[in-house]
């Protein structure tokens, strides 16, 4: 059966530590935490837990006064600020020439020299400094880009981000049917399990019987950590942007 949402994974979580046959010592509330730790692990290194983004921005007079640009929640990583130049017309213009150059070039199917051009124009923008530099931290939901405000951009300019998102599981669906996501969920709650029931380690039951919940507990912090270094070794994508 499918798992389409966070109260089926919720069921899904139950039913595979034995739900319905044995107890299992976990609250509602404590279940629901656990998925969303789940969930935060898996947006925070899993690579089908955020897509790139490309996110336009309009300069104001506010960016302007505030000296930063306000990022929205769902942003966790900025890769590069780009700035969007008008079209130009200018004979003199570099750009301009190189494509009116490059006109016969592009006709005639030959986009070697043109990819080579625009790759060397790249590389001089870097070196003189042209790239936006910035810094970004998630939390702070702010983009502070170290220019001179007050001369290096005017209200109407726009940039663009190039940054990473965290995909909305109740519009992705398929998110919670992930095979990673239910076994890491599974081994939470079970390690929540085990350390509720350690609390009463010792205690013995009519019929003799004693809890016994270290065990549980041992073996969810074992499947937790296969878990977590399967993500990190074949599921998380290479470092290439800046985290905040």
């Amino acid at each position: 059966m499918a798992i389409d949402s966070k109260t089926s994974l919720i069921d899904y979580v139950k039913r595979r530590l034995g739900g319905g046959v044995v107890d299992i010592n976990v609250s509602d509330e404590q279940i629901s935490d656990r998925i969303d730790d789940a969930l935060q692990k898996y947006a925070s290194y899993h690579y089908d837990g955020i897509e790139r983004f490309y996110l336009k921005h309009t300069i104001t007079q506010t960016d302007i006064d505030n000296m930063y640009l306000p990022i929205n929640d769902p942003i966790v990583g900025v890769n590069r600020v780009m700035a969007v130049g008008k079209n130009s017309t200018n004979m003199f213009d570099l750009t301009y020439q190189m494509r009116l150059n490059d006109v016969h070039n592009l006709a005639s199917n030959q986009l070697v020299s043109y990819y080579m051009a625009e790759s060397h124009l790249n590389t001089i923008d870097y070196i003189l400094g042209n790239e936006v530099i910035f810094e970004f931290r998630k939390h702070t939901d702010k983009l502070h880009l170290i220019i001179d405000w007050d001369h290096d951009v005017n209200v109407d300019d726009t940039l663009v981000v190039e940054c990473y998102k965290k995909l909305d599981p109740d519009s992705n669906i398929g998110i919670y049917n992930d095979s990673w996501l239910k076994s890491y969920s599974t081994a939470l709650v079970k390690r929540q399990w085990g350390q509720n029931l350690s609390k009463f380690d010792g205690m013995t039951l009519p019929g003799g019987l004693t809890y016994n919940g270290r065990t549980i507990l041992d073996e969810a912090d074992r499947e937790i950590e296969e878990l977590e270094r399967s993500v990190r070794e074949t599921y998380e994508s290479p470092p290439q942007f800046y985290m905040g």
